[in-house]
């Protein structure tokens, strides 16, 4: 896979978010097992926005180091290499295997909720960055 990264440091937010709209909103995004995921232009701000207060979780921050992996999103969805395992819920600290995650490039995730047959739609992406979340994140059971 390519893995190509953008320019986002030398972008506005509104390009990017234009980016956004124009490569997963307004297109039609297949896994490499044939699921359809769906974007939405909402999903920008959770999915290239970090928190200055992780407590808060106020997503205040547009992190370039986000964006620039933008079209790795697409890229893992179609990677037949991925890692997949079933999504952790914070809340219920349960695991779902609606919730399917695709771990590429070593730390890279992608996470999608599967609702339906073949349907889906993106939840988030971003890179683990510590060596103890990884480790969990390998030792969680594998999506089925």
């Amino acid at each position: 896979m390519a893995y190509k990264k953008i320019k986002s440091y030398q972008m506005k937010e509104a390009e990017l978010r234009q980016l956004w709209s124009d490569t997963y909103c307004n297109a039609s995004i297949l896994t490499y097992d044939g699921i359809e995921v769906k974007f939405y232009s909402n999903m920008f701000k959770h999915a290239f926005f970090e928190s200055y207060n992780r407590q808060e979780k106020d997503k205040s921050i547009l992190s370039l180091n986000r964006c620039e992996k933008m079209f790795w999103i697409k890229d893992a969805l179609e990677d037949s290499s991925a890692i997949l395992k079933q999504g952790w819920i914070n809340k219920t600290k349960t695991y779902d295997n609606n919730r399917r995650v695709a771990l590429v490039k070593e730390n890279y995730v992608v996470i999608i909720l599967i609702y339906s047959v073949k349907k889906a739609r993106f939840i988030s992406a971003y890179e683990i960055n510590n060596v103890n979340n990884l480790k969990l994140f390998l030792g969680g059971p594998d999506w089925t």
